[in-house]
């Protein structure tokens, strides 16, 4: 556990102006660990009566107004059950109309508590339709009588800002003559994941030598601090991979990663969930498959991915997928049907001594994809990456359970970069490097930028040769199945290249 204030920078200071808040995060990052912690704290103060509640419950109601206005104040009272009787808020009133039933909770509540009160309301995107313009108007209305007859301070905690909030809420005849139903708002704060120095210290909890810098700096890598990918991974490596071990090394985290991938948690199912998402698709697709992402995508579609937590502005400022975790289990959830149906044996591509047979690999694939390139091809969703989803599948198909595959791709990038580790039976490693592009129509052959982009991707790998992978969608037909053809290898700035088409 980390303290919870060093992720909420100034909440105290907007507590102590008497101000209304929102806080937005993916989910399980730690909104409501941290806000718990906090009402905790400011209640032993003894400045302060804080409390969290969730809203969540008062989605099941929808669009029954009255019995989700009950539902949240029979939460709030619940919450409030464990305080001193003279805290405790009022009786529900149930002669007012739901529309403002709860603005006179409050304000009865505020008279009455001999404390500040300080509320903080947990799932209140959960709220949809009028249920949740109901509670925006009431807190706003009574947002000028505080302190005296309204609570203190109110901080709104959810997956979305509140500014996206209008977007599930009205239509563009119906609005509340402002562009934010919540614009008493002072600020708004993003609870931002851990960082590099945060995870070692986490993990330190553990024991202060448990972990290698070098596990300490895969750890981070892998996760890019998402507070539950954090906790998983760590859960993962010291219960399950090497329990009981008395040094974890950056081996362990990777096979504690695979594992974690594999298993597909609720966190992660959750967002494999999400990608059938329309507005979803329309920021991912053009991710994996490379290219910009043009009209298709508005900038609310932007937000949202984001604020699920899918997709992080890369180092060229390009949008890519947030961490390498997330990286690995998008791609491999879009071709997991495809990869379940292959008609696929590995035991060929792999040697009596235990090595792969990455060669007879890939001539596998070209008569796979000569095949069956049309029946996979009409059925994957995500169509843009379609060729390269298939190529994936394959690749996770024979090495599942042998050996790596770790995956580079971005907005704009054009490409995506395969890195195979497979683990010999005397200790060693090999590694080979692809490269996957597609030539669309109306573009040009994208071979010498393909080169090019390879080498760099080598360089970076510090290996002397790999593979460049070109897939011609330029017919706009499926009518003839495709075609591979014979491999050429080329030198390209000191680099071997093999360059296969299908």
């Amino acid at each position: 556990m980390l303290p919870p204030e060093r992720r909420l920078p100034n909440v105290r200071t907007l507590i102590a102006r008497q101000q209304f808040f929102t806080v937005h995060a993916p989910r399980q990052v730690g909104k409501t660990t941290s806000f718990l912690a906090l009402a905790d704290s400011l209640t032993q103060s003894g400045e302060y009566a804080a409390l969290l509640t969730s809203f969540e419950m008062g989605q099941t109601f929808t669009p029954d107004l009255e019995g989700a206005v009950d539902s949240l104040l029979s939460a709030l009272a619940s919450r409030a059950s464990v305080w001193p009787e003279a805290w405790r808020p009022p009786t529900i009133d149930r002669s007012q109309p739901a529309r403002v039933r709860l603005y006179d909770y409050l304000r009865r509540w505020a008279q009455k508590c001999p404390r500040p009160l300080v509320l903080f309301f947990d799932e209140i995107d959960a709220l949809i339709d009028e249920t949740l313009l109901s509670v925006l108007r009431q807190l706003r209305t009574g947002y000028l009588e505080r302190p005296d007859h309204f609570p203190w301070s109110i901080a709104l905690i959810g997956l979305r800002d509140v500014r996206d909030y209008r977007i599930q809420t009205r239509g563009a005849s119906e609005t509340l003559g402002t562009a934010s139903p919540f614009n008493i708002k002072v600020e708004s704060i993003r609870l931002r994941d851990f960082t590099a120095a945060e995870v070692s210290e986490l993990y330190g909890q553990f024991g202060d030598e448990s972990f290698t810098e070098q596990a300490l700096d895969r750890a981070f890598a892998l996760t890019r601090g998402q507070p539950w990918l954090v906790n998983a991974l760590a859960a993962e490596l010291v219960e399950r991979v090497a329990p009981g071990q008395d040094v974890y090394g950056a081996d362990a985290v990777d096979a504690a990663k695979e594992r974690l991938i594999l298993r597909q948690d609720t966190h992660l199912g959750s967002l494999i969930e999400r990608l059938r998402e329309p507005r979803v698709r329309r920021v991912i697709e053009p991710i994996l498959a490379g290219v910009d992402l043009g009209e298709s995508a508005s900038l609310e579609d932007h937000r949202y991915a984001s604020d699920l937590g899918l997709v992080a502005p890369g180092e060229s400022s390009n949008l890519e997928i947030a961490n390498p975790i997330y990286r690995e289990i998008i791609p491999r959830a879009l071709a997991s049907v495809a990869q379940t149906e292959m008609p696929l044996d590995r035991r060929p591509f792999v040697a009596p001594d235990g090595s792969l047979r990455f060669s007879a690999l890939l001539d596998g694939f070209g008569r796979f994809w000569s095949e069956h390139a049309e029946a996979y091809l009409s059925r994957q969703p995500y169509s843009e990456a379609a060729a390269q989803l298939i190529f994936m599948a394959y690749l996770q198909r024979v090495v599942n359970g042998g050996g790596l595959v770790d995956r580079e791709y971005g907005v704009g990038s054009g490409r995506i970069d395969l890195h195979l580790r497979w683990p010999r039976r005397d200790g060693g490693l090999d590694r080979y490097a692809l490269e996957l592009k597609v030539w669309r129509a109306g573009s040009a052959d994208p071979t010498d930028r393909g080169l090019d982009q390879l080498c760099d991707y080598l360089e970076r790998l510090g290996l002397p040769s790999g593979v460049l992978v070109i897939f011609d969608a330029r017919s706009s037909s499926l009518s003839s199945p495709p075609r591979e053809e014979s491999p050429v290898t080329v030198e390209h700035r000191g680099r071997r290249i093999e360059i296969r088409r299908f």
